[in-house]
């Protein structure tokens, strides 16, 4: 498709949902790598390690270092070669880390493990471009539905992933595990395709835009100093910070109650469904109510998460609270990732994205590493204490962005 002439709303809209589509399925598979990773980080960490099992989560904070180390830089590249070139090396990275984790677990070398989550973690992070890179085209009120249409591919990896870790974990027995780390590389191959088949994203439609911002891109100080992108950037981090938090202990928790690897992997699997599968309403959700009430809303979800696990240890608990840890971060996480967009221009967005993906992810690493920490320290009950305070933090940064614009506009 030429980008000659500028494309009508609708004719726009079309190339945007066609993007959104093939970013879908890229999440899907891409995506699906990421249970691999984190159901069985902590499981293959555990079993590397000898006595000490306090570093279990460490592989997994490993992968976490590796999506915000990856933040900046594949927002750079993008800048420089494309979204589909870009995303063409993250796929490849990807396949490499999961090969190295497979070696390190054959060869039983812990730190080769965390060294091979750091590198499939720094291929999520060029696939966190994916929402971003979904919402360069289209009208500004398709926009919003756009990223939650790409997050919709996260369904399919909720059953791709725990299920490549089900039936594959033991392709190289006895050694465990690195079946399914292997298998996962098929995954980066079919992303491979679905990107060849990506439209520019930089339309001419976005004339009106680049016209309507003639002036030198703000310096990143200014961006990040504004009011709005601190209030998405803190809860967008304190939604998937729990997430990750919680989510880490939870396969290693559930060991440690005495149920079983197959157990733990099917509660990470309706966890990532239920992270994904309200994207097909949380686009219209934020359009009705607004950005900030769905924030809000997600925030008590992910309290309702830690009552529940606070409860009890039944399996029952187990899976509720992953459900609702879903939940909770989707809403939370989809609205922060909207607010975000409302705060560059077309050409800062590769350093405010870059920016906000750099803080929020090197703040998940810190606490997929501090959930090992605690849940050896403190039990499943301490991990789950910490999430009352940070979404308290979140509704009242909230609470005062709406009081700052009511004030703004009166």
């Amino acid at each position: 498709m030429t980008e000659a002439a500028i494309l009508t709303p609708e004719a726009e809209n079309k190339v945007a949902f066609r993007n959104a589509v093939l970013y879908a399925a890229m999440q899907a598979m891409s995506g699906a790598a990421a249970p691999i990773n984190i159901a069985l980080g902590g499981l293959a960490g555990s079993y590397l390690l000898a006595e000490d099992k306090s570093l279990a989560t460490a592989p997994v904070t490993g992968f976490n270092v590796g999506v915000a180390l990856a933040a900046l830089p594949a927002a750079a590249l993008m800048r420089r070669v494309g979204r589909r070139n870009g995303f063409m090396v993250g796929a490849m990275i990807g396949i490499a880390g999961l090969l190295t984790s497979a070696a390190a677990l054959i060869f039983h070398s812990f730190v080769l493990l965390c060294v091979g989550l750091m590198i499939s973690g720094a291929a999520n992070g060029f696939g966190q471009q994916y929402r971003f890179a979904a919402a360069d085209r289209g009208t500004p009120d398709f926009r919003v539905k756009a990223i939650s249409y790409v997050l919709v591919g996260g369904i399919f990896a909720a059953f791709i992933g725990p299920q490549v870790v089900l039936f594959a974990r033991d392709l190289l027995a006895p050694v465990p595990f690195a079946g399914a780390f292997l298998a996962g590389t098929a995954l980066f191959a079919l992303c491979i395709v679905f990107i060849s088949f990506l439209e520019p994203s930089t339309p001419a439609s976005r004339a009106a835009d680049a016209a309507a911002n003639t002036g030198v891109a703000r310096p990143l100080i200014e961006i990040v100093s504004q009011p709005r992108f601190i209030v998405a950037v803190v809860c967008g981090v304190g939604s998937f910070a729990i997430m990750s938090y919680v989510m880490t202990a939870a396969p290693l928790a559930m060991i440690y109650c005495g149920y079983t690897v197959d157990q733990s992997t099917l509660g990470i699997q309706w966890h990532v469904l239920a992270m994904f599968a309200p994207s097909f309403f949380t686009g219209r959700l934020i359009a009705r109510f607004g950005k900030e009430r769905i924030v809000a809303l997600g925030m008590f979800i992910l309290v309702a998460c830690a009552v529940v696990a606070l409860a009890g240890v039944t399996l029952a608990n187990f899976w509720i609270a992953l459900v609702l840890l879903g939940i909770g971060w989707n809403f939370g996480f989809i609205g922060a990732t909207a607010m975000v967009t409302d705060t560059y221009r077309p050409e800062e967005k590769a350093k405010a994205q870059g920016a906000n993906d750099f803080i929020l992810f090197g703040t998940v690493a810190f606490a997929s590493l501090m959930s090992g920490q605690t849940l050896n320290a403190f039990g499943w009950s301490g991990v789950n204490l910490v999430v009352f305070p940070v979404t308290a933090i979140c509704l009242i940064a909230l609470a005062a962005l709406v009081f700052h614009d009511h004030r703004s506009r009166g």
